[in-house]
């Protein structure tokens, strides 16, 4: 009897240890999804908050003159309505964010409001357009970002990369040396 009850607990703990793991799986890979989700919704909401900024300005419904008392009133009320977030300055990022990026959307998938942020005061936008690919293929988070960036004086992901075309004898050189090493490589290993 004793033998039967411990198959039962150690069967029961295999279970549940089994579907501990599964529904891990399942809560750690919709969590994921969920922040993309919620990402990719601020980024677009972002963008279009500031797409009707620069029309309107366009159209000439916001004027240079009271264009910042316009937008604090308007943050005020979005700000009662809907909480923090859209602060006068927050607006400000919204339109410059939609003037950077209006020709073509944002990665928002790969990138937190917080990196576009800190990208739109980037003018070149060969070099925004760098920097963005740099911290979306290293997955870097804003913090790296802005270290990298070194506060936008000190480019340091364009200084670790050296554009470089041989002569005709380099290359001749550096497929010998590769074909050498290749050789080498193939008579240590039979």
């Amino acid at each position: 009897m004793n033998n039967l009850l411990e198959k039962d607990v150690e069967r029961e703990g295999k279970l549940i240890n089994e579907l501990y793991t599964e529904i891990s799986s399942i809560i750690l890979k919709n969590k994921e999804k969920m922040t993309y989700q919620i990402n990719d919704t601020l980024v677009n909401t972002y963008f279009l908050i500031g797409k009707i900024i620069v029309e309107n300005e366009q159209n000439g419904n916001i004027r240079a003159i009271y264009g910042k008392e316009l937008l604090k009133k308007l943050s005020k009320k979005l700000t009662e309505k809907f909480g923090s977030g859209f602060s006068i300055s927050g607006l400000y990022n919204m339109r410059l964010f939609y003037s950077k990026y209006k020709n073509f959307q944002p990665l928002a998938r790969n990138l937190s409001w917080s990196h576009y942020c800190y990208l739109i005061y980037i003018e070149d936008d060969d070099e925004r357009a760098f920097y963005e690919k740099e911290c979306i293929n290293s997955k870097c988070s804003k913090r790296k970002m802005e270290y990298a960036l070194g506060g936008l004086s000190n480019n340091v992901f364009a200084s670790t990369y050296t554009f470089y075309i041989p002569n005709k004898e380099q290359l001749i050189n550096e497929i010998e040396k590769a074909l050498k090493e290749n050789d080498n490589f193939e008579s240590k290993s039979n």
